[in-house]
């Protein structure tokens, strides 16, 4: 029977300026040929700056993105199962993390194979760490809802929980609604209540800033279509 192959879980940059991927990483990132993917274009830049030791032509890219269905999971699976390695590579940081990467990580631990995370940016611990609010206890709650009263009402919970529990929530919206995101948060949002922006983390220009409420109403930044995490804490 064939040793399982291991799902290596690589962290993409998340803006123009991210750290290159330390040395050990990189050395892994060169052994593996397989690789399932978010975007094969954007991924294959990538890996042309990890200067791997095959063409990158001759590497197997599996797509794996939202509109995935069971067969890349399978196909990856039944590749690991044959002793194959697969890195998994998202369009921006941590693979797995408000990802599809999730659906093959999922199916690994199924199926017993071993799950390796490499080291390398995340911007949600990035925007926490820097954020000065609480590290001890948080939440991340992926996407909120995008519509008018269902978006209200979920702003109005995580605020409530966060001004009882004393926890920091972080979200994140797609970048072309970034400025219509913070307006509603702005207008929704209790004057007192911590807001933290995470625009363009390690991108020029980019900037991780925390305000009350009644500090951003009164300048609001315009965030344009930088990635950006968006984290509260109410008090």
């Amino acid at each position: 029977m064939a040793t399982l192959g291991k799902v290596y879980l690589i962290p993409s940059p998340i803006g123009e300026d991210t750290p290159s991927l330390a040395p050990e990483v990189l050395l892994q990132v060169r052994q593996i040929s397989v690789f399932a993917v978010e975007e094969p274009r954007t991924a294959r830049r990538f890996l042309a700056t990890c200067e791997m030791p095959s063409a990158i032509a001759d590497l197997l890219l599996i797509t794996l993105n939202k509109d995935a269905t069971e067969q890349p999971v399978n196909e990856c699976i039944k590749l690991l199962q044959q002793g194959n390695d697969v890195g998994v590579i998202s369009e921006a940081g941590m693979p797995g993390i408000a990802d599809p990467g999730a659906l093959l990580v999922a199916a690994a631990h199924r199926q017993g194979i071993e799950v390796v995370p490499l080291v390398g940016a995340t911007s949600i611990i990035l925007t926490l760490a820097a954020s000065g609010l609480n590290g001890q206890n948080f939440a991340f709650l992926g996407y909120l809802p995008v519509k008018g009263q269902a978006f209200r009402n979920k702003v109005l919970a995580i605020e409530a929980r966060s001004r009882s529990e004393q926890q920091t929530q972080l979200f994140i919206e797609t970048p072309y609604r970034n400025d219509k995101m913070l307006a509603e948060l702005l207008s929704i949002l209790a004057p007192s209540t911590l807001l933290c922006i995470a625009n363009g983390i390690h991108w020029a220009g980019g900037a991780i800033r925390t305000r009350r409420v009644a500090e951003w109403r009164k300048q609001p930044p315009q965030l344009g279509k930088l990635p950006t995490v968006f984290a509260l804490l109410a008090e």
